[in-house]
């Protein structure tokens, strides 16, 4: 039966065009109206040919494009049909995990909390060994008032790692340390009496430098008073050896011949003055262990 094309003019050779669109009409038809089976039987084939490529050719080198595609499938595909990919679950699960990780945007930090500053280590450090008597809560609240947050574990820490017991009395600050941490800028005085073979009672005004253990006798007098004790605290500041000296603390006792205007004289070079409790000998120790060796070998 020939053929006649619908065209203009019925002329011959547009047969001949007509034809091969006409079978892949056809082919289209039948591809939509061909049942399950036929289609089961074309995948079986499509993966026996896959499986003998496999066995003939090597692996290919995939592109970034095609690593994509597959694991946008893989993810909605089911696990159960991964078995018509030629590479393993493995291997597209790394893929989407790379995927997802490139469109992370937030930098990537290690394992923990981040390292403190070690300026801020250091400043830590410093507080508590300064301050013996503060604890770590303590040196959190100086910090907030600099503006440094750091938490109370993390200063904890940072003492124990430097051998610093963080509980608040780490060391006894006792007045014997006080004494030896500031012997350079302590001078310590006091009276003591001598007895002449006239039966005449004597006193005598002396000074005790703590850091060089130098005894400087400021003067004997059968009548001390306030005016004479402040004149001889002048004398004692004025002398040639005294100036420039660095005089942090003046420590005495009770006794009512050192008036205000005694004290006056040494606050007025920055001095501050400290009196030892009553009736408390050793808390003005050197002094009275002078007045002992004075009399055990100057007045026996």
């Amino acid at each position: 039966m020939a053929l006649r094309c619908p065209h203009r003019g019925g002329h011959p050779g547009a047969v001949t065009t007509c034809v091969p669109t006409l079978c892949r009409s056809i082919q289209l038809l039948a591809q939509l109206t061909r049942g399950d089976a036929a289609k089961d039987l074309e995948i079986l084939v499509l993966r026996h040919q896959l499986a003998v490529l496999r066995r003939q050719a090597p692996r290919p080198k995939l592109e970034p494009a095609d690593q994509a595609l597959l694991a946008a499938v893989s993810r909605v595909l089911p696990r159960s049909r991964w078995s018509c990919f030629f590479l393993g679950p493995e291997t597209l699960l790394r893929w989407h995990r790379r995927l997802v990780a490139g469109a992370w945007t937030y930098p990537r930090r290690g394992p923990g909390r981040p390292p403190l500053d070690g300026e801020v280590q250091q400043l830590i450090f410093r507080l508590a060994r300064e301050n013996p008597r503060w604890g770590y809560q303590r040196i959190k609240g100086e910090l907030q008032r600099l503006g440094v947050q750091v938490s109370a574990t993390t200063i904890r820490t940072i003492m124990r790692r430097h051998g610093l017991d963080p509980a608040p009395r780490r060391a006894a600050t006792t007045w014997r340390a006080f004494l030896r941490r500031q012997a350079a800028g302590i001078v310590a005085c006091d009276f003591f009496t001598v007895d002449t073979i006239s039966l005449r009672r004597l006193y005598v005004l002396f000074f005790v430098e703590l850091d060089t253990r130098r005894v400087r006798l400021a003067g004997v007098t059968a009548h001390p008073n306030g005016a004479w004790v402040t004149q001889q605290a002048r004398n004692l500041l004025l002398a040639p050896g005294e100036r420039g000296r660095r005089l942090c603390f003046l420590l005495r006792d009770h006794d009512a011949k050192f008036t205000r205007s005694f004290d006056d004289v040494f606050c007025a070079e920055g001095a501050e003055v400290l009196l030892t409790p009553v009736q408390a000998p050793n808390a003005n120790a050197h002094a009275e262990r002078w007045i002992r060796t004075v009399r055990a070998e100057c007045l026996d």
